[in-house]
């Protein structure tokens, strides 16, 4: 059995251990050591990564009590090295694994929600509780939460002894009956957990809440701890500035320039929808009625104008009304209408004519044409049906 260092204490990240067992697994290794710090992936939280002498640590997993560090490269057995965590990594993850819990404990204190799904990502950790919870609720519990941090409460962490284990009242989603690790923060949360911890709230650092949404009758919160919380901070202070540079606007006045120009582009959209009928309606007054089909390019209509044009032109002529919109190099975007041809029935024949593929009703088809302008233009001119 290896000799787990991180429930000894979770602040070691640098030791020595030497190697019980190596074995080949396709392009890495699978290496047991006689103690370990590193942390097998467990309750939510990731491995952790770092070193064994000169190969580096890529997972670690534990199965049937055997803890097995997944490496790049074959170490010697019986070899003792020098074996470091990616320090930085563990003490991230300590700092949300340890804030999940003050706010678990906080919701089911003060809402009586159980934390039902925790999973620690890259970019953020998602805790899914039983009930629903607004936005007010967990403007609450993240203030209580960073007054639990401002106090510096002290963790607590321990295998009771089966007699003790029964007197005490605690978080778990499974029923434990041996080997149960509690993580305790007095006043805040007592919960089972196999991961590693802070040793008092001060170090978890800011908790900030980031999203909420509903989840299978519950609530999905996203969170960020610690350093995490800070990078995410300035991530976000960095795109604040940014749109205040390009709006020239204050920040704290960000929100209210962002609403302004939304109402600016709905009007702009509005004057463009009007600007755009007028358009179509001078254009088709341009047009005489003509026996045979009419063919038009335009590079200005948006799609439901292209479809107005083609509407009016229609009653324009006695075969087939077409516009087209696009290049040569970039092939040809087309709506296609007639009062006289069923096009439903006609539309292959026109693809075909005009390298094109699409379809519709007996009024109108719509597609795309890959011939050139001159050749479509020559085709839809002259043909008949």
């Amino acid at each position: 059995m290896t000799e787990k260092l991180y429930y000894q204490d979770a602040g070691i990240h640098e030791f020595t251990a030497r190697v019980l067992a190596c074995e080949s697994e396709g392009k890495h290794w699978s290496v047991i050591l006689d103690r370990t710090a590193f942390f097998p992936e467990g309750g939510g939280q990731s491995a952790d990564t770092g070193s064994i002498g000169d190969a580096q640590v890529l997972d670690v997993h534990e199965k049937g009590g055997v803890i097995r560090h997944t490496t790049d490269a074959p170490l010697p057995v019986g070899g003792e090295f020098a074996c470091a965590l990616d320090w930085e990594q563990r003490r991230r993850r300590m700092q949300n694994h340890s804030g999940e819990h003050v706010v678990s404990g906080l919701v089911r204190s003060r809402f009586g929600f159980e934390n039902v799904g925790f999973h620690m990502g890259r970019d953020c950790m998602t805790m899914d509780y039983s009930g629903e919870l607004d936005w007010e609720a967990l403007t609450e519990i993240e203030q209580l939460a960073n007054e639990a941090v401002r106090d510096d409460l002290p963790v607590r962490v321990w295998f009771p002894e089966p007699e003790e284990l029964q007197t005490l009242e605690y978080r778990s989603k499974l029923e434990l009956t041996e080997n149960v690790r509690i993580v305790e923060i007095p006043g805040i949360d007592s919960c089972a957990c196999c991961a590693p911890h802070v040793t008092s709230t001060g170090q978890i650092g800011v908790i900030k809440l980031l999203t909420a949404e509903r989840h299978r009758g519950g609530t999905r919160v996203t969170a960020l701890c610690g350093m995490d919380a800070l990078e995410d901070y300035r991530r976000r202070q960095e795109s604040v500035a940014a749109i205040s540079a390009l709006l020239s606007v204050k920040r704290p006045d960000v929100a209210e320039a962002v609403e302004r120009l939304l109402q600016e582009q709905e009007r702009q959209k509005e004057r463009t929808l009007q600007l755009s009928r007028e358009l179509v309606r001078l254009r088709a007054e341009s047009i005489a009625p003509r026996e045979g089909n009419i063919c038009l390019f335009d590079e200005l209509l948006g799609e439901i104008a292209l479809r107005e044009l083609v509407n009016l032109l229609m009653e324009k002529c006695t075969g087939i009304a077409a516009v087209f919109q696009g290049s040569d190099a970039e092939g040809y975007r087309y709506v296609i209408g007639s009062r006289h041809v069923d096009l439903r029935a006609a539309s292959r024949a026109v693809n075909a004519g005009i390298g094109g593929r699409g379809g519709g009703s007996p009024t109108m088809i719509q597609g795309r044409a890959q011939q050139s302008g001159d050749a479509i233009r020559t085709y839809i001119e002259g043909a008949s049906f």
